[in-house]
């Protein structure tokens, strides 16, 4: 009788897993798609299908007693025009005032939004190459597919939730800094980036204090709507990927289990 009660029990498994495989794997897919399309409609750059790359806004970045005021104009994934406005500290004198800007023949480029929209493009053509039509044959294949999934859109998030770190010598050499009309002093490197929802604006200077070089440095954010939707969208596409994920492990210590397969013989 235990026998049977234990092969009955296997037959279900084996039914319940297989109409997962057909079943709720391409339904959760399908929702995670729809999570997706709607994340890269905010995104304001060309991507799968849609062209916000001409959206602007304006925003103005400062803090108080006039120590520093950035109004920028953010058009697509670039600060297309900005005008720069900051004190900083001279030995030789009193705070001098430093002004400059960036012109829309040579807009200032956030690379973090494009890689965000590239691991983003990445995730949903994981998804697409599966199709709705398409039979799944194991765990393992799905956890293959859910395991990419997971990883673009970790990426993704990351890229705007984490800036790289530069150096000094990195961030006075960078490209963007060919940008500024006029130059800033050799002492001064400026860097825009983004940091969650946030656009932040950083000031950063070489300062010599009794024989040693030392750095210091002012910064002003700004909140970007759109980034904070952005954000929002590719932790709910996380979270349903994990439950995914999660429905399926069950099945995945059942190593004997693919799509048609007999349940395995019972020990006695």
């Amino acid at each position: 009788m235990n026998v049977d009660c234990e092969k009955a029990e296997a037959i279900n498994l084996q039914k319940e897993f297989e109409w997962v495989l057909n079943q709720e794997i391409h339904k959760g897919l399908d929702q995670i798609h729809q999570i997706l399309v709607e994340c890269a409609r905010r995104f304001p750059v060309q991507l799968y299908g849609h062209d916000n790359s001409s959206k602007q806004d304006k925003f103005v970045l400062s803090v108080p007693v006039d120590q520093l005021k950035c109004v920028v104009t953010l058009t697509g994934d670039s600060i297309t025009h900005a005008d720069i406005n900051f004190k900083v500290s001279r030995q030789s004198s009193a705070a001098a005032m430093v002004k400059s800007s960036i012109q829309n023949e040579y807009p200032w480029k956030l690379q973090q939004v494009q890689d965000a929209a590239n691991h983003l493009q990445q995730a949903i053509y994981h998804i697409d190459d599966v199709g709705k039509n398409y039979k799944f044959k194991s765990s393992d294949e799905v956890l293959h597919i859910l395991g990419n999934i997971l990883g673009s859109l970790q990426r993704g998030r990351t890229s705007l939730i984490v800036p790289r770190k530069k150096t000094m010598h990195e961030l006075m050499k960078s490209r963007n800094m060919a940008t500024l009309a006029p130059n800033l002093p050799e002492d001064l490197a400026i860097s825009f980036y983004i940091q969650s929802h946030k656009l932040i604006f950083a000031i950063y200077q070489i300062v010599h204090s009794h024989g040693e070089m030392k750095y210091e440095s002012t910064h002003a954010e700004c909140s970007v709507p759109w980034l904070n939707e952005v954000l929002v969208l590719f932790t709910v596409g996380l979270q349903l990927c994990q439950q995914l994920k999660d429905k399926i492990c069950v099945f995945s210590q059942y190593k004997d289990f693919t799509v048609g397969s007999r349940p395995p013989s019972p020990i006695h």
